[in-house]
């Protein structure tokens, strides 16, 4: 009678908990590959992951380049990417998405025309500050731009461009020209050759069947406004793409839906389980989860359940206690333990990576030697 009892108190207290009788333990990670990267730092009220996730990846570049720890400034990135997309709104007559958003080959391109700088050089922060929001200062430059679409003179003058720049430099600070970094003196131009960066020498990858696979394309998606071209593979040599990189010693930035149910920040998992109604409960222990393939992949982007929403950094592989295999991704929302499990990393199985990632950026040497000559690299 008294086990009994017991067995019926703990049935009681999963029902309670919202918990099904199979979903009894825990994730238990074990790090199969963890490469070097940066301490996980957060975005603050923005909503410029990308800069922070590929800086993150690019320090992990500097690291594997040059030995050095190097922590890099994202906002140096937003400061100068906010014009050109500006520029790209007002010239098509607000036609484009002007938003905080972006992705990892926007910092990219930022960093073959501006170049690197250290975060002590250039924090886009005021004196009085100690974290990023740039809530405000978004809706300023958009009511300007969309007065300037409005076209109130009949003529736009060219004051436009300095305008939005004042605003920047008043929120985010004036841009930089040269800077001291260790007792040397820097442009952020020759700082990005001494970090042994290469803009040239990455690509970005996706795997959707909308176009030619092997061929490069433009990629539909909201925060593509510079309407950057991702190189197409099939969805399993997307996945061995990422496998190889990680086993040969470089990290790999991330651009996937973080919008599930079964995607927690604060349990820091990310899983697709074969049962929908188990979403919830697969953040809090393994469940079996669903196999993924390229036309569910397809038909899941196409009618919008997956959406290009965050951009991560991803740094290593672990397996749970049942030997199922995930990738460690460092996000950049702090460590805050109301916030995450694991210090700010989430852990995403391969099927969340198979239905969710939308692309990678990598470096091309990280590329499977048959897809490398594939796709002509």
């Amino acid at each position: 009678m008294k086990n009994i009892l017991l067995c019926i108190m703990v049935v009681f207290a999963f029902a309670k908990a919202g918990l099904s009788q199979e979903t009894t333990a825990p994730y238990t990670f074990t790090d199969i590959i963890d490469l070097e990267t940066t301490p996980v730092i957060s975005q603050g009220r923005t909503g410029t992951c990308w800069s922070f996730s590929t800086s993150s990846f690019l320090e992990s570049e500097i690291t594997r380049l040059t030995g050095k720890t190097v922590d890099l400034s994202e906002m140096y990135t937003v400061r100068n990417t906010y014009p050109i997309k500006a520029t790209n709104y007002v010239m098509r007559q607000g036609k484009a998405q002007f938003s905080q958003g972006g992705l990892a080959h926007d910092v990219i391109h930022s960093v073959s025309q501006y170049g690197l700088v250290p975060v002590d050089a250039y924090t886009g922060l005021a004196p009085t500050e100690n974290s990023h929001d740039h809530a405000e200062m978004v809706a300023v430059i958009q009511a300007m731009l969309d007065t300037y679409v409005d076209n109130p003179g009949r003529k736009l003058s060219k004051k436009w461009k300095s305008a939005v720049d004042g605003v920047l430099d008043i929120y985010l600070g004036k841009n930089l020209k040269e800077f001291t970094y260790e007792g040397k003196s820097y442009t952020p131009q020759r700082f990005t050759k001494a970090m042994k960066i290469d803009p040239k020498a990455y690509v970005s990858l996706t795997s959707f069947k909308q176009a030619p696979f092997y061929a490069s394309f433009i990629l539909n998606i909201p925060d593509n406004f510079s309407n950057g071209a991702f190189y197409n593979v099939p969805l399993d040599e997307f996945v061995q793409t990422i496998d190889n990189a990680l086993e040969n010693g470089y990290t790999v930035t991330l651009d996937c839906d973080v919008s599930e149910k079964s995607f927690s920040s604060k349990q820091g998992v990310a899983v697709i389980p074969a049962d929908a109604s188990k979403a919830k409960l697969s953040v809090l222990g393994p469940e079996k989860e669903k196999t993924i393939n390229q036309q569910y992949r397809q038909d899941e982007f196409e009618n919008y359940n997956t959406t290009d929403d965050h951009l991560m950094h991803i740094t290593g592989k672990a397996k749970d206690q049942n030997g199922t295999i995930y990738y460690k991704v460092k996000n950049s929302w702090g460590t805050h333990p109301d916030r995450t499990n694991y210090e700010g990393y989430v852990y995403m199985s391969t099927s969340y990576i198979r239905l969710k990632a939308i692309s990678i950026l990598l470096h091309k040497d990280a590329l499977p030697k048959t897809i490398k000559k594939n796709l002509n690299l």
